[in-house]
């Protein structure tokens, strides 16, 4: 089948004689403009894509994928059938109930407001990646440290000052966050007061309640809000500490795929019914994705002017070839060739200059990409990462490639409008 002379043409035209050598120096600008432009939002979007999928796995690795709680009341009084029930939708893997208070924590060396959740430790690491999560001493011994017996041994960094070790307790057990702990100078064996605001009334009020406990575990999950301000304790004891009898605030689901979360979370409520609802980790955390969402789709926005600038050197490119090539395209249509014919000659052009920076753009893009994951680390003392998470999404690549040609396309209109109707008579007037 031969080839459209159109083709031919084209190619042709993108190599300037030897007094037009601008002409070969602005497309090759053009296609660098364009090379510059996909590699940019490969890499900007591969990186942003990095970011929300570490937060995320972050975040799910603390929080279960669905939250079960009554919208009549505080809490969840009959929650042993209804923990049985939920277990029985499809795709739900496990579910545990919870309680979660604000209280305060004091130590020899500090203060700090915290969230308190208490757990059942057997069913949490079901759940959530809290068991992985325990950096020193065991997630079990929450519900052994009521128990006298022998502390569990002290890091040599986390011993008291004077050299001693801690000593055999029958305080409940607590598990705190690393930046919790550091904060508190509260380690493996030391105990710590929890102070809740509620408490007995008095002839002078409310009198805050105040139990002491062992600090059994230390967790990092990789994010500071957590690690900061966490902390765990056994479900019965938050019970009878926060007098809600067998009461608790909700129940925790883990799911089978973490995308298909708000479709599960609403065949629970279904299977459930009023009054209990459900809601899906991206629910408790629309804010955050939200914003991450913004910020990826502007920041692709503000990048294709990276493209839509090298756009115009493709225009001043064409231009100067229509003004190069007047004589020959004045012959061209002397002998026949329509005026669709001599515009798909120039786009032909721009879609060429478009397809080659694109083609470039791509590898550039991952090999940008590969060096930044691969070589630039940070400090773990001073960042939450030791590296750029990385994750480039074929959607993104097929995204941002067909911007780059649509646009390279765009480019080619007016000069090849330009060509098209221009009269042979006056190109050839004094030839």
């Amino acid at each position: 089948m031969p080839v459209p002379y159109e083709i031919l043409v084209g190619l042709r035209y993108l190599r300037a004689k030897r007094r037009h050598r601008t002409i070969s120096l602005n497309t090759f600008v053009s296609v660098a403009g364009i090379t510059l432009g996909v590699a940019a939002l490969i890499g900007t979007l591969g990186i942003m894509t990095g970011f929300k999928e570490d937060l995320q796995a972050k975040i799910l690795g603390t929080t279960s994928h669905i939250i079960v709680q009554d919208r009549s009341k505080e809490g969840i009084a009959a929650y042993g059938p209804l923990v049985a029930q939920v277990e029985k939708v499809p795709r739900v893997i496990a579910a545990t109930p919870f309680v979660l208070r604000q209280v305060l924590l004091t130590s020899q060396s500090g203060v700090q407001g915290i969230v308190l959740r208490g757990i059942d430790p057997e069913k949490e690491v079901r759940v959530t990646e809290l068991g992985r999560n325990i950096k020193a001493g065991r997630l079990e011994d929450l519900t052994m440290a009521n128990h006298a017996g022998p502390a569990p041994p002290q890091p040599a960094g986390d011993k008291p000052a004077d050299g001693t070790t801690a000593q055999p307790t029958s305080h409940p057990g607590i598990v705190l966050g690393k930046e919790l702990s550091m904060r508190l100078g509260a380690f493996i064996g030391d105990t710590i007061n929890v102070v809740s605001p509620v408490g007995p009334i008095s002839a002078i009020g409310m009198v805050p309640k105040i139990r002491i406990f062992t600090v059994v575990g230390v967790f990092e999950s990789g994010m500071f809000e957590y690690d900061s301000s966490l902390a765990y304790i056994a479900l019965g004891e938050a019970q009878k500490f926060f007098n809600m009898n067998q009461t608790v605030s909700g129940i925790e689901v883990k799911v089978d795929d973490i995308f298909a979360a708000k479709e599960i979370a609403q065949s629970i409520e279904q299977v459930l019914g009023f009054p209990y609802w459900a809601r899906d980790w991206m629910q408790l955390n629309r804010n955050l994705f939200s914003a991450l969402k913004l910020e990826k789709t502007m920041m692709f926005l503000l990048l294709v002017l990276i493209t839509i600038v090298a756009s115009f050197n493709i225009v001043s490119t064409l231009t100067m070839i229509v003004s190069e090539k007047q004589r020959e395209i004045a012959i061209l249509k002397a002998m026949g060739a329509t005026h669709k014919a001599i515009m798909r000659i120039f786009m032909l052009n721009g879609l060429i200059i478009g397809l080659t920076g694109t083609v470039i753009g791509v590898p550039l893009g991952y090999t940008f990409l590969w060096l930044i994951q691969n070589y630039w680390t940070f400090d773990q003392t001073v960042y939450y990462i030791s590296h750029i998470p990385v994750h480039v999404q074929a959607i993104d690549v097929i995204l941002v490639s067909f911007s780059a040609i649509l646009i390279s396309f765009a480019a080619t209109l007016y000069p090849s409008y330009q060509a098209a109707k221009l009269d042979p008579a006056a190109a050839l007037r004094y030839e």
